[in-house]
């Protein structure tokens, strides 16, 4: 039985918060890939990821299948192999994020690829599930991506290596954790805007 503590996170100087795992630590201050506009944490012992971005909205991109857009666009800024989309959902709209009555609306994409850390290169590519959510505040005009990483093979020239081992990841559940795929639910399911003037709005 997996036992976490959970806490609800502060984002952004706390102007959006999330609920996740205790065990993922911040690291938006310490990776100088990580811009401004993009808040990460990381379980180090496992090489899961959670990641927070804000971004213009793409009016270009239909709300239908917006999340596997962003996947795909992700998989691409990556230099991603054998890309593969492995389940996608439909349009739901979420009333607590709406603003100036305008709605909010949410999809989601699970993908699988191969890609390598720090540019390593692809001969030490790793296998990770990603798990894509578009939250679309439209009243904002902003898409909020919530992208979370999980390790499926760790290649033995991969930096992950070192830390968590090569091979098969060992599944959440027999280190005492929950599944990556739960803790993106919850992440989406709980993300909360508090402050509007992050987006240039006021309430």
């Amino acid at each position: 039985m997996a036992q976490e503590k959970y806490s609800q996170h502060s984002l952004f100087g706390g102007a959006i918060s999330s609920l996740f795992p205790d065990r993922f630590q911040d690291v938006s201050d310490d990776v100088r890939e990580v811009p401004d506009h993009q808040e990460a944490f990381v379980d180090p012992a496992r090489d899961e990821s959670l990641i927070f971005e804000l971004l213009d909205l793409k009016p270009e991109v239909g709300d239908n299948g917006s999340a596997t857009w962003f996947l795909q666009d992700l998989a691409t800024e990556q230099e991603a192999e054998g890309s593969v989309l492995i389940e996608q959902s439909g349009v739901v709209e979420v009333p607590g994020l709406s603003y100036g009555n305008i709605p909010a609306v949410v999809t989601t994409a699970v993908g699988q690829m191969a890609i390598s850390k720090e540019r390593q290169g692809r001969d030490a590519q790793n296998t990770v599930r990603v798990y894509v959510a578009n939250l679309r505040l439209k009243g904002v005009s902003t898409d909020v991506l919530i992208t979370a990483y999980e390790p499926i093979h760790i290649n033995p020239l991969s930096e992950s290596a070192s830390t968590v081992g090569s091979s098969n990841a060992a599944p959440a559940l027999h280190s005492g954790h929950v599944p990556m795929v739960e803790v993106f639910r919850l992440a989406i399911s709980s993300f909360k805007v508090s402050d509007w003037n992050l987006f240039g709005s006021g309430p």
